[in-house]
């Protein structure tokens, strides 16, 4: 059973880890948005706009774009996968969702515009915290359960 167990978290960790990469990716495109006024292919309608969302004053913390914030706390997150430090991975990724989750009501009721790469990062981030929680839970169960001695003389 614990062989079970350990494949399974380390398909958790991995999984993590491709979707944090996926993270990077998406928020690398909205830092490409910050820094340009080029049409953007994420620039749908007026309730869908990268452009308006990534250039309001919403879109830096001390003069630093969100997104590359978000690209760093993914590719923390991604590396503390592949060195499978399961809580530090679970605990970044829900400080990672609360960020989030802050920059979606700022969307929603102060800007009035949503950002398609936003909310692709906000669908990932929320998969790594579910992912984070399954691969902790599973690897404290497995310590939880006795070990089978064999028979003693």
């Amino acid at each position: 059973m614990q062989g079970r167990s350990a494949n399974m978290g380390a398909r958790m960790r991995y999984l993590i880890a491709v979707l944090a990469l996926v993270g990077v990716v998406v928020s690398t495109l909205a830092l490409h948005v910050h820094y340009t006024n080029d049409p953007q292919p994420c620039s749908i309608n007026e309730k869908w706009d990268c452009g308006v969302v990534n250039h309001s004053p919403f879109a830096e913390i001390l003069h630093v774009p969100v997104a590359a914030i978000g690209i760093l706390g993914y590719l923390a997150i991604g590396g503390l996968a592949l060195m499978r430090q399961r809580y530090l991975v679970l605990l970044m990724a829900l400080v990672g969702l609360g960020f989030a989750l802050r920059l979606t009501s700022i969307e929603e009721f102060a800007l009035g515009v949503w950002c398609l790469y936003c909310v692709i990062s906000q669908v990932v981030i929320a998969l790594i915290v579910l992912l984070g929680l399954g691969w902790f839970t599973a690897e404290y169960l497995a310590l939880k359960k006795p070990t089978v001695v064999g028979p003693t003389a």
